[in-house]
């Protein structure tokens, strides 16, 4: 029987890294985008895309009609990565009931199985040292912001709908960094903002990075070795702001940044941060949030995924490599940067 793949999100930063991989395998895709979403990518006939909101369950008929002559799977993308400080009534709509809704019809239709992408975000954090693992149950009310409690109360959504008979597996990214990404997600727009020279200091704080492309290998690899009910990490290794900057400052005409900025001067300035990004309508960069996630516990594993799903990230200086080329390729990272190496 000849698989059919189902994406939602897929014009996202790890929906477009999916469609390319899924598209070079040659396979049959149908992709969900919303209505006036412009496709920035160019594929194959194999990919045909269908418009919809995974908040409104009667615009998702289309594209899971006439499945039955297919093994059906659905990878569960869309969601909105939140890093403000106040509540969000369409971030909770896009995570919570989008992925009730999408869950919902993959088990209606009985498909062959459900991949929802969640987030690391959703794990309780641990002691400093201590290493975060994959685990049975979520707990909403033990994480940090918006963004953490709706993955987390999504994650346990699916799992109820594995005891329903839904054959479904949940995968945590860390961070995402990496090409493909047209939007203004946070991480890129940091990149973008330093190798612009619009961001003069650093600071102390870190974070587990991963490269998107990586997450989408992992992604596919869950769907033959993955086991259902199972969640797994797919994470990287744990990078410092400066760190990261020194590393692109490390290829390119970039001075190294010198100044690091005080934590509780930051944190001070947060909410400042947040009204100038919005007059410039671009994600902020440091919010209440951001500033918690980058002092918080980033100790994950993925030893599970490495395991039974073959996982394996890159080097973070070639993703780094690979995102500036890509940024500087559509415009928006300025022709002054140069590449020494």
């Amino acid at each position: 029987m000849e698989r059919l793949y189902i994406v939602t999100g897929a014009n996202g930063h790890l929906g477009t890294a999916l469609l390319k991989l899924l598209d070079k395998n040659n396979s049959k895709v149908r992709a969900l985008i919303l209505q006036n979403d412009i496709i920035h990518e160019k594929y194959s006939k194999n990919i045909e895309f269908y418009y919809g909101d995974v908040t409104v369950k009667d615009t998702l008929n289309s594209i899971f009609s006439n499945i039955e002559m297919y093994e059906t799977v659905v990878i569960h993308c869309a969601g909105i990565v939140s890093i403000a400080s106040k509540f969000d009534t369409n971030v909770f709509n896009v995570n919570v009931n989008g992925t009730k809704n999408i869950a919902d019809l993959a088990l209606e239709n009985k498909v062959k199985r459900f991949i929802y992408i969640s987030s690391v975000h959703a794990f309780e954090e641990l002691k400093k040292g201590k290493t975060i693992k994959e685990v049975k149950r979520f707990n909403p009310d033990k994480v940090v912001g918006l963004y953490a409690k709706t993955k987390a109360i999504a994650s346990n959504y699916v799992l109820d709908k594995v005891n329903e008979g839904l054959d479904a597996i949940i995968i945590h990214p860390s961070g995402i960094f990496g090409p493909y990404d047209y939007g203004k997600s946070h991480s890129s727009q940091f990149l973008i903002d330093y190798a612009n020279g619009d961001l003069k200091v650093s600071l102390n704080g870190g974070y587990d990075f991963v490269d998107v492309r990586d997450v989408a290998k992992g992604v596919l690899s869950a769907v033959d070795k993955g086991k259902k009910g199972e969640c797994y990490i797919l994470s990287n290794d744990f990078f410092k702001v400066n760190d990261l900057m020194n590393l692109i400052a490390s290829f390119t005409n970039k001075k190294p940044i010198r100044y690091i900025f005080p934590m509780w001067i930051a944190k001070l300035t947060a909410p400042f941060s947040e009204i100038y990004y919005k007059s410039k309508k671009q994600p902020p960069l440091f919010t209440t949030y951001s500033l918690y996630t980058l002092t918080s516990n980033a100790k994950f594993s993925h030893k599970k995924a490495t395991k039974t799903l073959n996982y394996a990230p890159r080097k973070m200086v070639d993703t780094l490599k690979d995102t500036i080329i890509f940024m500087k390729s559509i415009g928006k990272i300025k022709k002054n940067l140069v590449f020494t190496k």
